[in-house]
């Protein structure tokens, strides 16, 4: 795993055995304030005093750091799950420099709580905001109809294509709530189509930049 500089000035991860970046490179915090705060967190919240959450694939911890940050802004109860298969090693976290990026080195103590907090636990990691990190393989956990949200973070389909597919994306049609939501960066039309063949309902947005599109698809 290499750490570098994305063009916001915000860092991501390079990964050699795949070699894709966790991030986009025109910058790792305006992708996923883009994708996953506002064409997410922001919909699903609107008359919510509580919000449970899905992520496929925790790797830096940026997308719950940012969904911790709003949740005190949005006086909202959120219960978070992260499912990652091949957690960063210390010596990675200890470098990302996201606190220090979005101004809020108050909550430093907060971003290394979400990497040290231990697995298959739910902890509450703020008064608003608690977290369960599975470490696991997303197709082989069990989910139940309980989440509002889920931020899909996957690898791109030319690098994980079965996270792309009907099989996986029905499961996680499953895990969603009625009317629940998936957003993601990948705007992929097989993707859509395969969204669309599990039973949601699919939106092509703006993309974030570098991107033309994203995708946001509700639980019917």
């Amino acid at each position: 795993m290499l750490l570098f500089e994305t063009q916001d000035g915000s860092q991501s991860i390079l990964s050699e055995e795949f070699g894709v970046t966790y991030h986009s490179r025109y910058g790792a915090v305006q992708e996923s304030r883009h994708v996953f705060i506002e064409a997410g967190l922001f919909i699903k919240a609107i008359g919510k005093q509580q919000l449970s959450i899905l992520e496929m694939g925790f790797g830096t911890g940026l997308n719950a750091f940012l969904t911790l940050i709003e949740a005190e802004k949005l006086n909202i109860g959120i219960h978070y799950c992260g499912v990652e298969k091949e957690p960063l090693t210390d010596s990675i976290i200890n470098k990302i420099n996201y606190p220090e990026f979005l101004g809020v080195q108050d909550k430093s103590a907060l971003f290394t709580a979400l990497h040290q907090t231990p697995w298959e636990e739910e902890v509450a990691i703020t008064k608003y905001f608690s977290l369960c990190k599975l470490h696991q393989l997303f197709e082989q956990v069990d989910f139940c109809s309980r989440y509002d949200l889920v931020y899909y973070d996957a690898f791109s389909p030319n690098v994980q294509p079965e996270f792309w597919e009907e099989p996986m994306l029905a499961k996680v049609y499953q895990a969603l709530l009625p009317k629940g939501v998936l957003a993601t960066y990948c705007a992929k039309g097989s993707f859509k189509r395969a969204l669309k063949a599990v039973g949601f309902e699919v939106e092509a947005l703006p993309g974030p930049p570098g991107k033309r599109e994203m995708t946001r698809a509700t639980k019917a």
